[in-house]
């Protein structure tokens, strides 16, 4: 079996980011506040954090590299990516090329935990309210079916070059994280790389990289990947 380079399938601290990309044009001025308002339309799919929801109905956004979340709106805006939920939200007259990278960069800069530390309720500056607003910005996958063991050696020989050691991906190649993203999701795009609904690798559409898998194989690498964030 060959390598596999992907099996991926979408604040801001500082007032103005400056973002260059290759992608659709040339270096954009972020506008924080306009991205924070336009995850207002995603939150209602997607939630108030980009944690995504339904069990992988909607995939995780929040954490995805800033390049790779506009890749694939610019994608869906242009029709190159199929997805009905997606068409009434995204054309070019709602998604202009700054929306796009505005909201791309504010939910890459969206951090979940996995877990919060321990609490001392007796603790004099426990805050109550506090942790309940941390409490929403808790995501952790649930673990999936298959052998963990043969999954972590088996994405480590054929998925960490590309996606990281753990699997959280990598912002500087715009490559996403599989970790911390919904098993179902996951299955269901390898399905649509299967059927040629999305392509694998752009510059190679007859990639046949991920027809190469076996469910079962796949099976135990996402049961690696689904407890990476216990």
């Amino acid at each position: 079996m060959t390598g596999i380079r992907s099996v991926s399938g979408l604040i801001i601290g500082i007032a103005v980011v400056v973002f260059s990309s290759s992608i659709h044009g040339a270096p954009h001025e972020h506008d924080p506040d306009n991205g924070e308002e336009i995850n207002e339309v995603c939150a209602g799919c997607h939630g108030e954090f980009g944690q995504g929801g339904k069990e992988g109905e909607y995939p995780r956004l929040a954490g995805m590299p800033a390049e790779f979340i506009a890749r694939q709106l610019f994608l869906f805006r242009d029709r190159e990516r199929p997805n009905l939920a997606m068409v009434e939200y995204v054309d070019h007259r709602q998604m202009p090329d700054p929306d796009i990278w505005d909201v791309s960069i504010y939910l890459s800069g969206i951090k979940l935990k996995t877990k919060l530390p321990p609490a001392d309720e007796n603790d004099p500056d426990f805050d109550a309210y506090e942790r309940l607003l941390a409490s929403k910005r808790l995501m952790q996958i649930p673990r999936s079916r298959g052998d963990v063991e043969d999954g972590r050696k088996r994405y480590r020989r054929e998925c960490a070059s590309c996606h990281g050691r753990e699997g959280w991906g990598d912002e500087k190649d715009a490559v996403p994280m599989l970790a911390g993203q919904y098993t179902n999701y996951l299955w269901r795009q390898i399905k649509k790389y299967r059927e040629k609904i999305r392509i694998h690798d752009p510059d190679d559409p007859a990639d046949t990289l991920l027809q190469e898998f076996e469910d079962e194989e796949l099976r135990d690498i996402f049961a690696y990947l689904s407890v990476v964030d216990d």
